[in-house]
């Protein structure tokens, strides 16, 4: 009597296992859309509230228009063949995006007290993901600021690059400088948990941050101690990187854009490490 067998099927484990794990380049694109929907939510609380660019776009104008001007009068600051108020635009611009982003932190806090943040570390995103889409957002906010100052600058006949290129860079500049102290600013939220003494730490480090770089002095005026923390200071190498490229004629020693866009860049990433390990810490 003959017994009648199902014919044998394929292996196709191999074949599923293949389908299911998806391809570095998938992993990559799907880090990045997740980044840019993040982003994309910090922009959109920007233009619920467009008052904040107004009420942003004060300081500059009146460290341009009353510092500046007072100290280029005085010429108590010596920059070479550069007049002071045109050494001054980078410097101030870079301190709009400092200002700007050190107290984007404080994000955190209000979405945790909204329940969102829970929502976000329940969803399968990355922390890298939420921590640097964060930064993005941080970014834009600084490129309107820049396109404030720039403008302030032109009024005030600053001689400054127009060359596209200049321009794509000190864009560029802007973003990492933005994205490194955002970061930054996270991870203090995250240390600290409440709004008060959020903002009570984020005042504090803004100035020492300024005025511990090169963006109202050079460094060859500082004594020796404080040149060693302005090498350290992130913001020294976007003040350098935003004159060097906006500004013409004879300038003070720089390190060199790419120097500055390394150094940038590697801040960056170390901060964002730290951050999306300490990004579950605010919920604690």
């Amino acid at each position: 009597m003959s017994i009648s067998r199902e014919p044998a099927r394929p292996p196709v484990a191999s074949a599923d296992a293949a389908l299911q794990s998806p391809t570095p380049l998938a992993l990559l694109a799907g880090f990045a859309r997740k980044t840019l929907a993040i982003a994309e939510v910090e922009v959109r609380k920007l233009r619920h509230d467009p008052t904040e660019v107004l009420t942003r776009a004060l300081q500059p104008a009146i460290w341009l228009l009353i510092f500046g001007q007072v100290i280029s009068r005085g010429h108590v600051v010596e920059t070479g063949d550069v007049r002071y108020l045109d050494f001054l635009v980078p410097g101030i611009l870079a301190q709009s995006v400092l200002f700007i982003a050190i107290f984007n932190g404080i994000s955190i806090i209000w979405e945790r007290d909204l329940g969102i943040v829970h929502k976000f570390l329940a969803s399968p995103t990355p922390r890298a993901a939420l921590v640097l889409g964060k930064a993005l957002g941080g970014g834009v906010r600084a490129l309107i600021q820049g396109v404030v100052v720039v403008v302030l600058a032109l009024i005030l006949d600053v001689h400054v690059r127009w060359e596209p290129a200049a321009l794509f860079g000190v864009a560029v500049l802007i973003f990492l400088g933005a994205a490194v102290f955002s970061t930054f600013s996270l991870i203090i939220a995250c240390l600290v948990k409440t709004r008060e003494r959020f903002m009570g730490i984020g005042q504090v480090l803004t100035m020492p941050l300024f005025f511990a770089s090169n963006a109202i002095y050079p460094t060859s005026m500082m004594p020796g101690w404080l040149q060693v923390i302005s090498h350290l200071n992130p913001l020294t190498y976007e003040v350098d990187g935003l004159r060097g490229l906006l500004l013409r004629g004879n300038l003070p020693p720089a390190v060199g854009l790419g120097v500055d866009l390394a150094v940038l860049g590697g801040v960056l990433l170390l901060l964002v490490i730290i951050s999306a390990r300490l990004y579950p810490n605010i919920v604690r």
